[in-house]
């Protein structure tokens, strides 16, 4: 059967590329001239290579099959050797010419790295003592038409030494599926990210926390102090957002009469990119009715324990060479304290003139438009946060910081709030949550004169979530903790975009409108994604 025009014409198209992939294309035209169908719409069953490895002993000399990507190939004239790999293991395939059909040999000399094969047969040790499979049958189960940058493996006194693979970071984060392919650890590190979602899903379920849903698009935004993204729902004529935080929904559904609920989402913040910021993020969400910020407290520091024990396997969490131990209690610092012990400032009092002083004095730079709580803010995170090696927990931040927290049963100018840090990095932000509607009206006409001062990211005024509290809300702590945050100190990754399988990347010459699926062009040398793009806010983002 003749080729399409327009395949032919993509296939011309392709070959212009480079010659290695001309002379892939060429052996697309053998196959399919001896009947072989390059792209089989199935694949027999075979064992998983782990599973061919571990029970070798038991099954050699026994007939097996395997199936994957061929990783390696060496050819030796009439035999040749070959390593395929799934997603969990690789394993070796002997081919012998007068052991297999002719039109399976033919085909074991069209294969490429990269190509998906199944193979069967029997099971039996070489001489340098590998577990391999003695292929009778071979079979193509996909062709690749791209090289793919697989890495050298040897030995060296003793030690595995890998040479090549993709060395060009930004090349990894726009093609992951090349850096997935040829990177097993890379592949280790998400599945170490999905074990420490499912270990927070059991941890909460267990303790009666019941999973639900909340909108993504909302008309009023909420629940944090970010830039949202905006866009256009025709059918409604209404002007909608992404969400920045899930909190406000959340706390409706204590109004309603759950009282352990969370959410493992997507939040979006339309604002700058850096190694620990990212507008695209995963958030857990949890509140619990009943509840304060001690409470709360106690269960996070449980929680990450009991996470972290999980997916290590221990009590030790070992980031970027340093360490830190996670066995609860974890140390409890005040917001104030700290930044007098770290800046020598008092900041007795607090008002912006005064704080802005010394913000001054201690050369730390805000926005103009900037309230007491932010300039605090800006203080905190350049002279005291990166000394947070933790865990720790600080507490007790002032009102002007925490619109959405309840007043301190002790200190009316501070809530009832704690931040949670990790190797300089805060991880999580709860609060024993403001349930007095006509307080929580007065926090957001303060931030309503924050905005109209030119402070963009003052939380909104939310009438319908001020009508709900009217309903009642019994007492509730709750808490945001950044699932990808959390993430990178468990796997060891420097950078969010090491832990998010296809992240953001600014477009760059050539790259058309693929940037959304991580394939555009280029972002500055070390990573980040903006000169000076360490403004998202916080809140666990």
């Amino acid at each position: 059967m003749p080729e399409p025009e327009s395949e032919t014409s993509a296939a011309r198209a392709l070959a212009a590329e480079s010659d290695q992939v001309a002379a892939r294309l060429a052996k697309l035209e053998t196959l399919r001239g001896l009947g072989i169908d390059p792209w089989p719409p199935e694949a027999p069953e075979a064992e998983a290579a782990a599973e061919l490895a571990a029970r070798f002993p038991e099954w050699e000399g026994s007939v097996r099959a395997v199936r994957g990507r061929v990783v390696s190939f060496r050819s030796h004239g009439r035999t040749a050797f070959l390593h395929v790999e799934d997603s969990g293991g690789r394993f070796q395939v002997y081919l012998k010419s007068d052991e297999l059909p002719e039109e399976a040999w033919t085909l074991a000399g069209a294969l490429d790295l990269g190509d998906f094969v199944w193979a069967r047969g029997s099971l039996f040790r070489t001489r340098t003592g590998e577990p391999t499979l003695r292929a009778a049958e071979l079979r193509l189960l996909a062709k690749a038409l791209r090289p793919l940058p697989f890495p050298k493996e040897e030995r060296v006194a003793g030690r595995r030494v890998v040479h090549g693979g993709v060395a060009d970071r930004e090349l990894r984060y726009r093609r992951r599926y090349v850096d997935l392919a040829v990177h097993p650890e890379v592949r280790e590190t998400f599945r170490v990210r999905a074990r420490v979602i499912s270990a927070l899903r059991r941890f909460l379920d267990a303790r009666g926390f019941l999973e639900v849903e909340t909108p993504v698009l909302q008309p009023l935004y909420g629940g944090a102090a970010a830039r949202p993204f905006t866009t256009r729902h025709e059918t409604l004529d209404a002007t909608l957002y992404l969400r920045i935080a899930d909190e406000l929904y959340l706390k409706r559904l204590l109004v309603g009469g759950y009282e352990r609920v969370y959410e493992i989402a997507k939040d979006f913040r339309n604002e700058g990119i850096d190694r620990t910021h990212y507008p695209e993020f995963t958030m857990l969400e949890f509140y619990q009715a009943y509840a304060d910020y001690r409470d709360v407290m106690e269960l996070a520091e449980t929680m990450i324990a009991d996470v972290v024990r999980e997916t290590t396997g221990g009590s030790t969490l070992t980031y970027r060479g340093e360490s830190a131990d996670v066995t609860p209690p974890w140390p409890r610092l005040r917001f104030l304290d700290a930044l007098r012990s770290r800046t020598g400032e008092a900041f007795d009092v607090l008002e912006r003139e005064p704080v802005a002083a010394a913000a001054a004095r201690l050369g730390v730079e805000a926005d103009p438009g900037a309230g007491v709580g932010r300039l605090l803010d800006a203080v905190f995170k350049e002279r005291v946060e990166p000394h947070l090696r933790g865990p720790v927990f600080v507490t007790d931040h002032p009102v002007e910081l925490s619109p959405l927290a309840k007043r301190h049963r002790d200190d009316p100018r501070l809530t009832e709030r704690f931040e949670s840090f990790l190797f300089g990095l805060e991880f999580g932000n709860a609060f024993t949550e403001l349930n007095d509607p006509l307080d929580q009206r007065r926090r957001f006409e303060m931030q309503r004169e924050l905005r109209a001062a030119g402070d963009p990211e003052a939380h909104a005024l939310d009438e319908d979530f001020l009508r709900a509290l009217e309903y009642g809300m019994p007492p509730t702590g709750g808490m945001g903790i950044g699932v990808d945050r959390l993430v990178m100190f468990v796997a060891d990754q420097p950078s969010l975009r090491d832990v998010i399988l296809f992240p953001q990347l600014r477009p760059g010459p050539g790259s058309g409108p693929a940037a959304a699926g991580g394939a555009g062009g280029g972002s500055a040398p070390d990573g980040t994604n903006a000169p000076g793009a360490d403004a998202a806010a916080r809140d666990g983002a």
